[in-house]
């Protein structure tokens, strides 16, 4: 397929520092992002052997896209709900992309639900009730196959789906994104004929979203993943370049580190659309995992405005000043209608009638960054996307990968490992009972 997206998207996507309160310049680390603009393209940094979504738009195995949109294609009609069972990134990238690209109520004929990513037994339970009369597709993502949530979930449900369905009719309803070759969950698919894709070797969990971990149930739902591809490969191509005054994600980078220098430990990333808090979780994770070692890093926090302007908002604008924010802003949203008139204004509202419901969002956006840039000192940092459609979701995920590598290597961290989610591990084992080898 032609690779090239829709074109121009490098022109409409921008971030916006006019109102970052900066105290150093952006040009001023152009000699350092240089130098580890090499680093990232030619994979000579720390955790270089994770860093293969770099040219992964290109690389990608195609045989295997193809194959991912045939099974989604015959699974369709089975799935009045898809199961998508994993953890962190083997869920967060899917859930995040279907939420911002379909909504929150698209009216699809398959739901889906994620499990295998909580202990919490009152959530299975449920789900196994609401389930149990419908059509369903369990989609089990890990890499091993004994990360502990996902392993326990796909017990319960694969023997769920075996009593309802019996292991030959599973064949055609289990799917499995594992490892190429080891791991207990590959075995167990390729002794049980279970449809299977793998996992890429040199992308970690975080960055998996654009390989079969995140295609393959996109794919299901009905997301176009040529076009996530899209602009995935566009990005690639157009933020290839150290330049700071051409590279939106390397500013966005440095900025980071300007504002760190500043006293702000925390980011707080906003959105005025519900349908984009997955993607702020996703991000959470991104950079939580990737920046928050050898005691550095930025703490990734979230709210969805103006809905928490109501709750968190008091400590944004009057509270201490630990924290900076970064807006994604939407240009163009999915739907829009207009505001009607009521005839009493009991409401006092008619001033905004035949407004669009979009433009008061807008408004109340522009409000709240004066009110916290202009009265309450909080710099504001604004990445702006024309829409939440799949194209834009793949370039936007290249962007976020490929500002974490430069932030994170700007402080002389390894971006792609997590040794300290290990630490709960261990001790979680110890108070299991888990045997030792």
């Amino acid at each position: 397929m032609d690779q090239r997206g829709e074109g121009d998207y490098f022109k409409m996507m921008k971030l916006n520092t006019s109102h970052a309160l900066l105290k150093e310049s952006i040009e001023s680390y152009q000699e350092k992002v240089n130098e580890l603009h090499k680093v990232i393209f030619e994979r000579t940094g720390a955790g270089n052997d994770f860093m293969g979504w770099v040219d992964w738009a290109e690389t990608y195995d195609k045989a295997e896209f193809e194959r991912i949109l045939k099974v989604a294609e015959k699974v369709k009609d089975k799935a009045e709900v898809l199961l998508v069972c994993g953890i962190g990134g083997s869920y967060l990238g899917a859930r995040a992309a279907i939420e911002m690209i379909q909504g929150l109520y698209s009216g699809n004929k398959t739901e889906v639900i994620f499990v295998g990513n909580t202990f919490s037994s009152t959530y299975i339970a449920q789900v196994l009730k609401h389930i149990q009369d419908k059509s369903v597709v369990l989609n089990v993502i890990s890499k091993s196959g004994t990360t502990t949530e996902t392993a326990l979930a796909f017990r319960v449900f694969r023997e769920f789906m075996e009593k309802k369905y019996g292991k030959e009719e599973c064949k055609e309803r289990i799917i499995a994104t594992t490892d190429k070759a080891r791991g207990t969950l590959k075995a167990l698919a390729d002794k049980e004929g279970y449809e299977t894709f793998v996992i890429p070797d040199d992308i970690g969990g975080r960055y998996s979203v654009i390989t079969p971990v995140g295609l393959v149930p996109l794919a299901i739902m009905g997301v176009d993943i040529k076009k996530i591809m899209a602009g995935l490969y566009d990005a690639y191509k157009e933020l290839n370049t150290a330049d700071l005054s051409k590279n939106p994600a390397y500013q966005y980078a440095v900025c980071r580190r300007i504002l760190q220098n500043q006293g702000y430990d925390v980011e707080m990333f906003v959105a005025y659309e519900p349908q984009l808090a997955m993607l702020a979780e996703w991000w959470k994770q991104l950079l939580g995992e990737s920046e928050g070692k050898d005691g550095k890093g930025i703490l990734p926090d979230s709210a969805n405005f103006s809905t928490d302007l109501h709750s968190l908002g008091q400590f944004i604008q009057e509270g201490k000043k630990v924290l900076f924010e970064t807006i994604l802003e939407v240009e163009n949203p999915t739907e829009d209608l207009l505001i009607p008139t009521d005839a009493e204004n009991s409401d006092q509202m008619n001033y905004l009638t035949g407004k669009s419901y979009d433009w008061v969002n807008k408004m109340a956006c522009l409000g709240t960054i004066e009110a916290h840039e202009v009265t309450g000192g909080v710099p504001n940092l604004i990445i702006s996307i024309p829409d939440m459609k799949e194209y834009s979701f793949g370039y936007l995920c290249y962007f976020f990968f490929i500002a974490t590598a430069m932030t994170c290597y700007m402080i002389d961290i390894n971006p792609f490992n997590q040794p300290g989610v290990e630490i709960y591990k261990k001790n979680m084992f110890r108070l299991l009972g888990k045997p030792t080898k």
